[in-house]
């Protein structure tokens, strides 16, 4: 015998319901055959919700039982809450992949012998490069989380403006194998600002932080991740140095 289910879901001309249509897949998906009611219009909504007593859409019936919105769906089905809640490294650890196979991608296709030492510039670059874009989004959170710890925002706030434009300046001049007098310096001084800036808020101080390295609306905590982020940049900006002194080639 089919299982079947009852959805109402808000689908009009100017709205269509995420969650009535992650609540469709979701039925679908545990073997339902989904009897699906779009509510066109507002008005049809708005009735709806009075008739059944309830404060939003989409709304799913199982034996003619009511279950509930999407999330009360989840929990029918003992799935856990689709939003994924307190704090994560997700957002970094995707960026530092994501640049990571960027590098090795960028060396296979364009660097005629396999180079470790390039795909390591080209990671630190692609990181720095993608996590700048991140703060950039939205510069007022961004300043608004990253004052809380660094060291020299706190004293000019104007810093806090420049940091991921200098960030970006960085990643993009190592991309274009700038002159590292000119790149290595900016990527160094950022880099040690920050990450003397993270050891002293969580290891001496013990302050339980968000980080603003992906954007001042992340749940990442300031922590491993943040001062690794500064190594990288520290050591970006020694190594170009390096090349551009002749000390390594």
């Amino acid at each position: 015998m089919k299982k079947t289910a009852t959805l109402y879901r808000m689908h009009t001309s100017e709205h269509i319901c995420p969650f009535g249509l992650r609540s469709k897949d979701l039925l679908e998906r545990q073997g339902f055959e989904v009897d699906d009611h779009k509510l066109a219009s507002r008005e049809d909504t708005d009735k709806f919700k009075k008739e059944h007593n309830v404060e939003t859409t989409p709304q799913t019936f199982i034996d003619g039982k009511r279950i509930g919105g999407h999330d009360a769906l989840r929990e029918h089905f003992n799935m856990g809450p689709a939003v994924k809640t307190g704090t994560t490294y997700t957002p970094v650890l995707a960026i530092f992949a994501v640049a990571f196979l960027m590098a090795i991608a960028t060396t296979v296709a364009y660097v005629e012998s396999i180079s470790l030492i390039k795909i390591i510039e080209l990671f630190v670059a692609y990181s720095m490069t993608i996590l700048s874009i991140q703060k950039l989004r939205d510069l007022y959170a961004f300043t608004n989380s990253f004052i809380t710890y660094d060291l020299l925002a706190m004293r000019n706030l104007r810093y806090a403006y420049i940091y991921p434009f200098a960030e970006a300046f960085a990643g993009i001049g190592m991309l274009a194998m700038l002159s590292g007098f000119i790149v290595g310096p900016v990527s160094l001084f950022i880099g040690t600002v920050g990450a003397i800036s993270v050891y002293k808020a969580v290891y001496i101080d013990k302050r339980e932080l968000k980080c603003a390295c992906v954007g001042g609306d992340s749940n990442v905590p300031l922590g491993f991740v943040s001062l690794t982020e500064n190594i990288f940049m520290m050591a970006g900006g020694t190594w170009m140095l390096c090349k551009a002194f002749g000390l390594v080639n």
